[in-house]
């Protein structure tokens, strides 16, 4: 059997095309972090041999290279940077799915971790048309001011929205919030003094571990890439000051493509407490015991 047979899956080869095919993509992900074969080997636990076996067989199946070598330097080539995003999403949806924290729910996407302690995390994406459901005033407001200023942050039809909102800056440490609303939905749960402080901090680790942290960093990758918007609920426990109890909190988030003066990406985030929770498999309890204060005020 040739290789790109063995790849595509005969029938009578079919259970070990999965297996294979996943290892594969794994070296490709570890070599194109590391750019060095010794520390992708390490770090694979396997050999030299295997981890080039793996890459040539991928660079077959694709026709293309994937990386380019100069004496034994990697490089990735401009198709290697094109799979790249796409093989690392593979690796992390495949682990947190065998390990049951994602499915999908009319064709959008839920995550879950459930940690011993107690502590849980849901996140699943909503459909647009609950923008216009009456749920929040203010979200429906955010979306027409962003649709009417062109996605432009300065735009003067955007000024009256701006204190209800967070915006984000793309960085090498993650997204950092450089602005935050006086009258935004997180500036009432943490409270002003404490708010402000999380300025110019990247966002906090996520739940779950890294696998995790990258699905719940996507919505914010996606609406970079197609420009548009996205709408999510999440159900969790935060504190409202440091180290105190996590408390239960339901609300939706609207991500929105805007761009600054000098044209670079600006990410805008418009947080509302959920009137009612719509993510697969949960009751409305959580919305019974959130704080009555923790309310934006639209």
């Amino acid at each position: 059997m040739n290789k790109v047979s063995e790849i595509r899956g005969d029938p009578a080869d079919s259970v070990k095309a999965p297996a294979l095919l996943y290892e594969m993509i794994r070296s490709f992900v570890v070599l194109a972090g590391t750019l060095n074969l010794s520390h992708a080997v390490k770090q694979l636990e396997s050999t030299r041999q295997t981890v080039r076996r793996h890459i040539a067989h991928l660079e077959e199946i694709m026709g293309e290279a994937l990386f380019e070598v100069d004496d034994r330097r990697y490089q990735l080539t401009e198709r290697g940077h094109e799979v790249l995003p796409e093989a690392t999403d593979i690796m992390a949806r495949g682990k947190i799915w065998v390990q049951g924290n994602s499915r999908h729910v009319g064709g959008l996407l839920r995550l879950s971790h459930e940690a011993p302690n107690g502590w849980n995390f849901y996140q699943q994406q909503q459909p647009l048309t609950q923008i216009w459901d009456g749920e929040s005033d203010m979200l429906r407001d955010v979306f027409t001011a962003w649709v009417n200023s062109k996605g432009e942050l300065e735009h003067p039809n955007f000024q009256a929205l701006r204190p209800y909102v967070l915006v984000y800056r793309d960085s090498p440490n993650g997204w950092i919030c450089i602005e935050l609303g006086q009258e935004s939905f997180y500036t009432k749960w943490w409270g002003w003094k404490n708010a402000r402080s999380s300025i110019g901090r990247p966002l906090g680790q996520f739940p779950g571990g890294p696998e995790f942290e990258a699905m719940l960093n996507a919505p914010f990758r996606e609406v970079q890439a197609n420009g548009g918007v996205r709408l999510d609920e999440v159900v969790t426990q935060i504190p409202r000051k440091e180290g105190a109890k996590p408390i239960p909190l339901a609300y939706k988030r609207l991500l929105m493509a805007s761009r600054f003066p000098d044209r670079s990406f600006a990410l805008i985030a418009a947080i509302d407490r959920s009137r009612y929770i719509s993510i697969a498999g949960l009751d409305q309890s959580t919305l019974d015991v959130m704080p009555s204060d923790a309310i934006v005020a639209f």
